[in-house]
């Protein structure tokens, strides 16, 4: 009989892998629940008769984890899906998913149907027993009009449903345009998905950087060894997958990503015409991000000064935690020319991010 859960994350804590943490453990029969359940069907939909002749049915019964930044949220959800011995599975982050659905729906609008979402649903149900998400959250108003009606057809469908969030379910697309409008779908999460908040007080993420460097000035060799550092310690042995994001029909790709962190150096996401949407974009994918070799700043890179100012705007905004190098302190990086007068609000958020606890 292959492992449970629990006594996987026994055995990874007792070797040193995991710090036992008991909010972390007390979820994981939860999860248990739905893999043995899922694996007794094989990932198949239930139905009265099986095979091809199976009418569709609720799927097993999901769950939803809420609780704060770097409490192991994505961890406990990463040893569930790798062994889910099922193969029809997917893990991704939620918005890059949303950013799927609605280039789906684009293509289906295309073929003149009166409702994309129903094609949009079936193909994804046609492929995935189990979707696990990661960071569920929901700004934008395009993807708040379709998820209820997105995730009922998954839902009656079969498809079962593993997410994590920041947010309790009653607090997502808070104080959003139409919210009214929302708020069937609130309800259909806490009728399909099991509510549980991991109430762990470590955060593993900020506990990881208590009195950690996060930004190295000058940048060099030796500021790379200690981001590379870094980076491993978060993400538990570097990035393995790519955080692709779609914004206005446009592909964005951080090639290093892992479980809300990513690494990118300047010149990736200010060298190239990135946008506010853009930036908007990563900073609501991601919780952390490692930024490399960010240069002095002068009229010869006006353009990449405007996006570096557009990109630290927006990680602000979104609380995100920044670990960076830089040609200098944030105050020497833009002194003169046009733009240096705005960059001291710039300089002084850098500042203020590298203080310990922001970001909570």
């Amino acid at each position: 009989m292959a492992e449970t859960l629990t006594e996987i994350y026994d055995r990874m804590t007792h070797e040193g892998g995991l710090k036992q943490d008991a909010a972390q453990r007390a979820l994981l029969p939860e999860l248990q629940r739905i893999r043995e359940e899922l694996e007794a069907t094989n990932g198949r939909r239930k139905g009265l008769l099986g095979g091809i002749f199976a009418k569709p049915q609720n799927g097993v019964k999901g769950l939803y984890i809420w609780g704060g930044v770097g409490r192991g949220k994505s961890m406990l959800m990463d040893l569930f899906h790798e062994t889910v011995a099922i193969e029809a599975k997917r893990r991704v982050h939620f918005h890059a998913f949303m950013q799927e659905v609605q280039a789906k729906l684009h293509e289906v609008r295309k073929t003149g149907v009166d409702d994309a979402i129903k094609p949009a649903a079936e193909e994804i149900a046609g492929e995935v027993r189990l979707l696990d998400f990661d960071e569920m959250q929901i700004t934008d108003i395009a993807d708040a009009m379709i998820v209820g009606r997105l995730f009922q057809m998954l839902f009656d469908r079969g498809v079962t449903i593993v997410t994590t969030s920041n947010r309790h379910p009653d607090d997502l697309y808070k104080d959003g345009l139409n919210r009214p409008l929302f708020l069937p779908f609130i309800a259909l999460l806490k009728e399909r998905l099991t509510v549980r908040e991991l109430e762990s007080e470590t955060d593993y993420r900020q506990h990881r950087l208590e009195g950690e460097r996060v930004y190295f000035a000058p940048a060099g060799a030796e500021a790379e060894v200690a981001l590379t550092r870094i980076w491993l310690e978060l993400t538990g042995g570097g990035g393995d997958a790519e955080l692709k994001l779609v914004v206005k029909g446009r592909e964005i790709v951080i090639p290093n990503y892992h479980a809300g962190v990513a690494r990118a150096s300047f010149w990736e996401l200010c060298g190239r015409p990135l946008g506010p949407a853009d930036y908007l974009a990563i900073a609501g994918a991601i919780r952390v991000l490692i930024l490399e070799e960010i240069p002095h700043l002068s009229a010869e890179n006006y353009n990449e000064a405007k996006r570096f100012v557009t990109l630290i705007d927006a990680l602000y905004e979104a609380k995100v935690r920044l670990i960076a190098s830089a040609a200098d302190e944030p105050e020497r990086l833009y002194i003169e020319g046009a733009g240096s007068f705005e960059f001291e609000r710039t300089a002084s958020r850098l500042r203020e991010m590298q203080s310990e606890g922001w970001g909570r």
